[in-house]
C-alpha cells in the first residue's frame, strides 16, 4: 500500500487517482461526524455550498433533519447545531440526517468524492479507521488534510501522522510512505504522541477557537486517541454513514 498525504485538497491534483482517500479535520469536523454517526444519526450529509446544503435540507421532514454548519469557528444563523463533537448527544441526533457544512472540512469531503473508498478520520477514531484500511487492502491510500481556508493546519498533520503510524506499525512492512508531506506528519505525530491535546491547542485553530470561547470540552473529544469504534464511510456522494 502507497500512502501519501495532502496538506490540503488542492494539494491532490487530478492526476492523483487513489484507491482509498482518508479526509481528516480534527477541529472539529471528522470528530463531530464520527460521534454523530456513533450516537444515531442516520446519515451525515456534507455540502461545501450552502445554497445546496437548503435546498437538499428542504427535502426531508422538519423532525427528521439537523442543520449543521460555521464558518471562521462560529455557528451559523439559522443552524440547529454548530461544528460541536459534544454537541451531537444521542437525544439530539437519534435518527435524523445532519445535513453539514463547515469551514474546511466539507470541502476537503467534497474534493474526494470520487474516490472509492472514502471514509473520514479523526484521533477518536484512529484505529478503526486503521483497522478498515487493513482489512480493505486498496493500493494506494491518499490521506487528505482540510486545512484553514486553503492553507497548512497543524492539527491535521499530527492527525495524519497518528493513522500512518499506526498503519504501518499494523501492517507488517505492507506500508510504503510515499511522499515527503506523510514523513514529515509522521515525525510531527512522535513529537506530541504523548500529549495530543496540547498540540491542538497549539495550532493556529486551537488559538481561534479558544479567542471564540470556552471550548475545552470539545479540545478534550478531539483529542481523545482510539477512544471510537465508528469509520464513516461514503456510501453515495457526500453521504456518510456507518461502514
Amino acid at each position: 500500500m502507497q500512502l501519501s498525504y495532502f496538506h490540503v485538497p488542492a494539494e491532490m491534483g487530478d492526476e492523483v487517482q487513489p484507491k482509498a482517500a482518508v479526509v481528516i479535520d480534527v477541529l472539529r469536523a471528522t470528530t463531530t461526524i464520527g460521534w454523530a454517526l456513533k450516537n444515531g444519526a442516520e446519515a451525515v450529509q456534507a455540502f461545501a455550498d450552502l445554497d445546496q446544503l437548503r435546498t437538499a435540507a428542504a427535502a426531508w421532514p422538519d423532525d427528521k433533519r439537523l442543520l449543521l454548519g460555521e464558518r471562521g469557528g462560529a455557528m451559523l444563523d439559522g443552524f440547529d447545531l454548530g461544528n460541536s463533537p459534544v454537541a451531537v448527544t444521542p437525544d439530539t441526533v437519534q435518527g435524523k440526517r445532519l445535513f453539514m457544512s463547515t469551514t474546511n472540512g466539507t470541502r476537503a469531503l467534497d474534493r474526494a468524492r470520487s474516490v472509492p473508498l472514502l471514509v473520514t478520520a479523526a484521533l477518536p477514531n484512529r484505529r478503526a479507521v486503521v483497522e478498515r484500511l487493513l482489512t480493505s487492502q486498496p493500493d494506494s491510500i491518499a490521506i487528505i488534510g482540510s486545512g484553514w481556508e486553503g492553507s497548512y493546519s497543524l492539527e491535521d498533520s499530527l492527525a495524519a501522522g497518528a493513522v500512518g503510524a499506526l498503519l504501518i506499525e499494523q501492517s507488517k512492512g505492507a506500508v510504503e510512505v510515499a511522499n515527503d508531506e506523510m514523513t514529515a506528519a509522521l515525525a510531527l505525530w512522535s513529537q506530541w504522541q504523548h500529549d495530543p491535546e496540547a498540540c491542538l491547542r497549539t495550532a493556529s485553530h486551537g488559538q481561534r477557537l479558544m479567542r471564540l470561547g470556552n471550548h475545552d470540552a470539545d479540545f478534550s473529544c478531539c483529542a481523545a486517541l482510539d477512544q471510537l469504534d465508528v469509520v464513516p464511510t461514503q456510501h453515495e456522494p457526500g453521504v456518510l454513514r456507518l461502514a
